[in-house]
């Protein structure tokens, strides 16, 4: 007869299932969070001291996190990552690279029906939407570019709000006078915030796309087979 695994040993073990079932999102999310701490951290001692350095009050930290510095620093990067990852997937889906494990096969290396262009099948395991069909489908079938959109337009907006008040702020310690949300649209700053870091995201994707040519990584679902040709297009 099998005795029972005692309760703290079964704990242990559910929570191991459960790490390396979700191993890779939980160490990105960990090094996300780990990276935002030392932003606040050191943003936080970096607008201190420029308050300092114009003879104005250092602010508590929880005031830091509501301070348009905060907002501007952290919705500006996070613009540029939704608005990289929308466009990607836009792009693969009727744009396509030679050779480039991220693009999706040549019609002459095997034509254009792919797994992922296939039409969904109601199943008893398929998402409720697929289930449900109609307009709940035309949504679900669009929902990974969509959520994309939607979340660099809060990012964009945060990101616009934050700058918006970080200058006003930089000009009320200088003397001079605020702007409007209006009159802020045409501020270069916010512009050159946005630009600067949406042309290194452009950059990042490009650099997977052609590096995937030619380079590969064993174990990784990102590279195509070590042994596999150069010519050879998609995973």
């Amino acid at each position: 007869m099998a005795h029972p695994l005692p309760c703290g040993y079964q704990s242990v073990t559910v929570m191991k299932r459960f790490f390396r079932r979700n191993s890779l999102s939980i160490v990105l999310l960990v090094c996300m969070l780990i990276s935002w701490a030392g932003q606040m951290g050191t943003g936080f001692m970096e607008h201190n001291n420029e308050l300092e350095e114009k003879g104005a009050s250092t602010i508590p930290f929880g005031a830091y996190l509501r301070s348009g510095h905060f907002i501007q620093a952290t919705f500006e990067n996070w613009e540029s990552e939704f608005l990289q990852m929308a466009l990607y997937i836009l792009f693969t889906v009727w744009l396509r690279q030679k050779g480039s494990s991220e693009s999706k096969r040549l019609a002459e290396e095997g034509g254009e029906v792919e797994e992922v262009d296939r039409m969904p099948v109601p199943h008893a395991n398929a998402p409720w939407p697929v289930k449900k069909g109609g307009w709940r489908l035309v949504l679900y079938r669009n929902s990974l570019s969509l959520a994309f959109i939607i979340l660099f337009l809060i990012s964009f907006l945060f990101h616009f709000y934050g700058s918006w008040s970080d200058f006003n702020t930089e000009q009320l310690l200088e003397g001079k006078p605020s702007q409007s949300v209006v009159a802020f649209l045409s501020n270069p700053k916010f512009w050159f915030e946005s630009f600067q870091n949406w042309q290194s995201e452009f950059l990042a994707v490009f650099s997977i796309v052609v590096l995937s040519i030619f380079l590969r990584q064993y174990g990784s679902p990102e590279s195509k087979p070590v042994d596999a040709p150069h010519s050879e297009t998609g995973k």
